[in-house]
């Protein structure tokens, strides 16, 4: 090899001066860089070395590899650039590859590998390399700990990050600020906020990055005084903020509940100039966000000078939350016009907006946008899809894509659970439920709150205690939300004591608690209790809403306290501040009435500031047919008929009833025509049962059960002793053109009978009983079950569509207002 002559490096120095047009890579040959100079380089080496580094600047890895293929001598160096050049570009097989076929490995060569690891996640793998590095007797520098200690983000790498740190101490590399930064850096993200803090005080010397770390450290862990603490020291100590800094002071001003305090930081923000800091800004606008400030989001959005796709993610989600979809949407609009990463877009929040609105179509959109986008591959996303279709009725969609999601968690389980149960699938979302619990994936309040709410719906108390053993197991029991599901799930499957008794050894109550326990009342049909509850809520400084109001208004509704409602009707708007929605309206409507005031229900109609629904003009047609009010039955059942869409039947068949009721079967001809016509059918009753841990389902003059002769024996039986006990059956109910002992035969064997009926064939005596039924029991059954629970000496608890009924010794807890 020639020796290096400098002063021919020399005589060439001066064509780096500015003035001269830059080098080419053509002409690179006639170039010697000035490194060769100071390291003693081979020239030709420096030369292509060079040209490796240009062109991977260039992002040209294939023309870089090239180049250095055809080097006749390489160094270290070439290597490196290399090696740094596949780690950059994602390809670490590469990278591994020229590193494992490597002679001469310097801390540089390890620290460049060990970082590739680093950077895809792989820390474990990085610390053994780092092992693997000091059984070479290659010595780490700062920049080795920083790099490695990056990836220690996470508890698995509690042991790791020990280790790493005792090497600190030993090699005398305690003083150094770039590895103690790290060190504080990762104590904070393996949630060791007291080693954190221990390194953090025995620096020898700090700056803005140390207190950053801090700060923002207790921040992500909820210390929200420790983090503002080491802020106002940093301030203290004339250090100077960054927009770390300020993320982190926003962050814990978030969960300090203190929006004064943020506005100060933002006042802060706008004196030191970070407020146009895209970063900054975007923490700012999450921290509005988060207290609901729309206003203030708002018009930071709009004064902001530089937006990113965080910006718009933040501000789109804000308005999401607030119910404010149009805002949102119009947003998500502006945002596809933007040159802004498009897969990083809020797709989760726009479908999570579809499916509260139950908005199909635009899901449909979200999700095609994903999919063009390879978002849909994003984990939220698909839980986000599978919580859309699921809460849109499209089951089958929605079970493709939870199938084929990378990782089932919690989430996506909960959602498609979810979505049957408000469906009204409850069955299946049991059956997803029980899936769920053998794949080992646990379940969270969420989960627990829509299994409740199906086996309150399916009335299985023995379910719901099998879940109640679940929740505790979990350690959900202390939680305020899984507590008041579990209290609803008790008042539905006609177990209010255990409902009482659930709230009170609640450790904590909240508005949802409260309302669970006036719920339970009012479906029970207990108007004192229901009443009671809500004062003694009201005393205790809770504030009632709108759900709150709407059991009290049913409650006497269903017990006929007119005065009481409406007391508690404008009580809602003058003193709560409450504005009424329609369902609060239809409740009031429902109680006039049902009371015959019919004059006040149609006044109060015409005043709401919406047109009457399906739900009120069905109240009243119902009414109508207890009251025998057949001029404003036809009212309401025109108003009825002529609604493009409707429920279901019920219309029709309270109509036809009224009609049926009069003796008018022309008419009845009539209205069942005109079913028809329209294709609409009757939904059919029936009422379920459950026995030893299964339900037996019965619809009326049903055959099919197994135990069908001892079912109508037992019927025939309870027959005879309620003749004896003065019952006369109400043929009027019987709402068919037959002869009148058909009428009477076709009673005896309505759902709700043949399950009572079942049940004391299969129970043991003096045991209670609970019948579930989809509509309402007809008058005649409401007699019957009360001389039924007379002469068996048992409670018979009946819910129907409505409410409660529960009879004991022959009187019902509704005391016949129903």
């Amino acid at each position: 090899m020639k020796p290096y002559r400098p002063a021919f490096a020399l005589k060439n120095f001066p064509s780096l001066a500015p003035s001269t047009p830059p080098i080419s890579v053509q002409n690179v040959e006639t170039f010697i860089d000035a490194r060769s100079i100071k390291t003693g380089f081979d020239p030709n080496t420096c030369r292509s070395n060079f040209m490796v580094e240009n062109l991977l600047r260039k992002g040209n890895l294939s023309k870089a590899r090239q180049v250095f293929d055809q080097m006749p001598n390489r160094n270290t160096v070439s290597t490196n650039m290399m090696i740094s050049g596949y780690v950059k570009s994602g390809d670490l097989l590469k990278a591994r590859h020229m590193f494992d076929t490597m002679l001469d490995r310097t801390a540089v060569t390890w620290t460049i590998i060990i970082g590739g690891y680093v950077q895809k996640s792989q820390f474990h793998e990085a610390f053994k390399l780092f092992a693997e590095m000091r059984r070479h007797d290659t010595q780490p520098d700062p920049v080795t700990f920083a790099t490695l200690l990056s990836g220690c983000n996470g508890a698995e790498a509690d042991n790791e990050l020990v280790q790493v740190h005792g090497l600190v101490l030993k090699l005398g590399y305690h003083s150094s600020i770039i590895i103690c930064n790290s060190l504080v850096d990762s104590y904070c993200k393996t949630d060791h906020l007291d080693f954190a803090s221990r390194v953090f005080e025995d620096m020898p010397e700090r700056d803005s990055v140390s207190f950053n770390a801090l700060i923002n450290g207790f921040a992500k862990d909820g210390l929200t005084e420790d983090a503002i603490t080491i802020f106002l020291q940093m301030q203290k100590l004339g250090f100077k903020p960054s927009d770390f800094t300020f993320a982190g002071v926003l962050s814990a001003a978030i969960r300090l509940n203190d929006l004064a305090f943020g506005q100060q930081i933002h006042g802060f923000l706008v004196k030191t100039g970070f407020v146009g800091n895209v970063f900054v800004g975007n923490a700012l606008l999450d921290f509005y966000s988060k207290y609901d400030c729309l206003v203030e989001a708002g018009k930071l959005f709009d004064e902001m000078p530089d937006l990113d796709g965080i910006s718009y993610n933040v501000i789109i989600t804000c308005y999401a939350w607030s119910g404010q979809h149009e805002e949102a949407i119009s947003l998500f609009r502006e945002l596809q016009f933007t040159g802004f990463n498009r897969r990083q877009f809020p797709f989760a929040t726009m479908l999570s907006i579809a499916a509260n609105v139950l908005d199909l179509r635009m899901g449909q959109q979200i999700h095609s946008l994903a999919i063009v986008t390879t978002a849909d591959s994003e984990l939220v996303v698909g839980n986000s899809l599978v919580d859309m279709y699921a809460k849109c009725g499209r089951f089958e969609e929605a079970e493709k894509i939870f199938r084929s999601l990378a990782k089932r968690s919690t989430v996506p389980w909960t959602a498609i659970i979810s979505g049957y149960v408000q469906r009204g699938f409850h069955e299946e979302g049991l059956n997803l439920f029980n899936e769920m619990h053998k794949a080992s994936v646990r379940a969270d309040q969420a989960t627990f709150a829509s299994i409740l709410k199906a086996s309150a719906n399916l009335a299985s108390l023995s379910l719901g205690k099998q879940i109640h053993s679940f929740v505790i197991r979990s350690g959900y029991m202390s939680n305020v939300f899984s507590g008041s599901a579990l209290l609803d799930m008790y008042a539905k499957c006609g177990s209010i004591e255990d409902s009482i008794q659930l709230f009170q050894y609640m450790s904590e109550r909240n508005i949802v608690s409260w309302n669970a326990l006036i719920s339970a009342h009012a479906q029970n049909g207990d108007a004192k209790a229901t009443l009671d509850s809500f004062e003694k809520m009201v005393q205790s400084g809770f504030q009632p809403d709108s759900v709150s109001f709407l059991s009290v208004l049913s409650a006497c509704s269903h017990c006929g306290l007119v005065q009481e409602g409406l007391r508690y009707f404008r009580t809602m708007t003058r003193i709560h501040n409450l504005v009424p929605k329609k369902e609060h309206y239809a409740s009031m409507v429902d109680m006039l009435c049902r009371s015959g005031r019919f004059n006040e229900a149609e006044k109060l109609m015409d005043e709401m500031p919406f047109d009457p629904d399906e739900i009120m003009w069905s109240s009243v047609l119902n009414s109508c047919r207890i009251h025998k009010n057949q001029e404003l039955a036809r009212k309401a059942a025109d108003q009825l008929f002529s609604m493009e869409v409707l429920r279901d039947a019920a219309a029709y068949v309270s109509m036809s009833n009224i009609y049926a009721a009069a003796g008018q079967w022309d008419n009845v001809g009539k209205v069942k025509k005109a079913m028809r016509k329209r294709g609409i059918r009757k939904v059919p009753a029936y009422s379920w049962v459950e026995i030893r841990h299964k339900l037996h389902v019965f619809s009326a003059n049903d055959m099919l059960h197994p135990q069908m002769e001892e079912i109508r024996k037992k019927i025939e039986m309870l027959s005879k002793q309620m003749e004896k006990e003065g019952y006369k059956p109400d043929t009027s109910c019987a709402l068919h053109d037959v002869d009148e002992n058909i009428k009477i035969e076709s009673l005896k064997y309505h759902s709700e009978r043949l399950a009572i009926a079942f049940a004391l064939i299969s129970t043991p005596e003096g045991s209670p009983i609970l019948v579930i039924k989809n509509l309402r029991a007809c008058t005649d059954c409401h007699a019957a079950i009360k001389v039924i629970s007379k002469i068996i000496r048992r409670e018979i608890t009946v819910r129907d569509s409505s409410r409660f009924h529960h009879f004991k010794d022959g009187i019902c807890s509704c005391g016949d207002y129903w």
